[in-house]
Parts: structure tokens; C-alpha cells; sequence
């Protein structure tokens, strides 16, 4: 009886662990949620959402004061755009392109999250026909320090 009792204990516990595995293997191949906030009025705002959709995210948006949520979230003023997102327990600030949130999201660098201040033109949501996009910089920020994540010329990195 004590064997039967043993082995199932076994069987139990390697099944746990392969569902564990099976989780991690599923959760590392999908893109978590991204939530964003922003102003009902704003067409920058949807095209964003949708450079995001069209790289495999899943997009939850919320209408209504952004500025709110900025400060809640510790966005610094002068890295400040027009929407603000939460994805993976980071903040997303501005047209932040998608391939920069897969890196975070990959690399899990400590800092609140990304910004891209400002509108530049030719980020993602910020394209206009028959004008050369900027060249901008994405910067990681947290409480205390800043730095240059990444350099972006519109959605292609610089």
C-alpha cells in the first residue's frame, strides 16, 4: 500500500511540475494585456493601439482624463504625451513603439517604464504622409535616474 501511496504522490508532483513548465512556456510565448488610457478625442491615440494590435498585443482602452493617471503613476511632466498605458507592471508613456515594449517586457529592467515625450512624428500613431519621421529617443525612467532606452527613427530603430 505504502509503494501505490509513494508512487502516487510522484505522479502527482511530476504532473505538477510539467503543467508548471507547459504554464511558463505559454505565458513567455503571448504578450501580456496593455491598458490604456486616453482622451476620447484623441486620433493619435487609436492609431497607437493599433500599431500595438498589429504586433500581437492584446489592448484594453479606457476614455477619460489621462492627467489623472499620469501623476498616480509617476509620470515626470516633462516626459509627458498625449496617453498613458500600463503593461507587465510598467508605465507606458507617449508613442512608444511596440518592438521597445517586447524589449522591456524581455530584458525586465528595473525603472517605472518607457516614455517618449512629446508627439514626435512618424512614431507609431504619430505617421503623416510625405514628412520624414523624427528620430527620438525612448527613455527608461524611475524614481530616481533616467536613461536612454533605445533610439527610434519613426517605428524603426535608429
Amino acid at each position: 500500500m505504502k509503494v501505490d501511496t509513494i508512487r502516487s504522490r510522484r505522479a502527482v508532483l511530476a504532473g505538477l511540475a510539467g503543467a508548471l513548465t507547459l504554464g511558463r512556456g505559454a505565458l513567455a510565448d503571448g504578450l501580456p494585456t496593455v491598458a490604456v488610457t486616453k482622451d476620447p478625442s484623441c486620433g493619435c491615440c487609436v492609431k497607437w493601439v493599433a500599431h500595438l494590435r498589429e504586433a500581437g498585443f492584446t489592448v484594453t482602452v479606457t476614455e477619460g482624463p489621462v492627467n489623472p493617471v499620469k501623476v498616480r503613476l509617476g509620470v515626470p511632466r516633462d516626459l509627458a504625451s498625449c496617453h498613458t498605458a500600463q503593461v507587465g507592471g510598467y508605465v507606458v508613456e507617449g508613442h512608444v513603439p511596440a518592438g521597445a515594449l517586447k524589449r522591456l517586457l524581455a530584458e525586465r529592467p528595473q525603472g517605472t517604464g518607457l516614455a517618449v515625450p512629446g508627439m514626435p512624428a512618424g512614431s507609431p500613431g504619430m505617421e503623416v504622409e510625405g514628412m520624414e519621421p523624427d528620430t527620438y529617443d525612448v527613455i527608461l525612467f524611475g524614481q530616481d535616474r533616467r536613461s536612454t532606452f533605445a533610439r527610434y527613427r519613426g517605428a524603426d530603430l535608429a
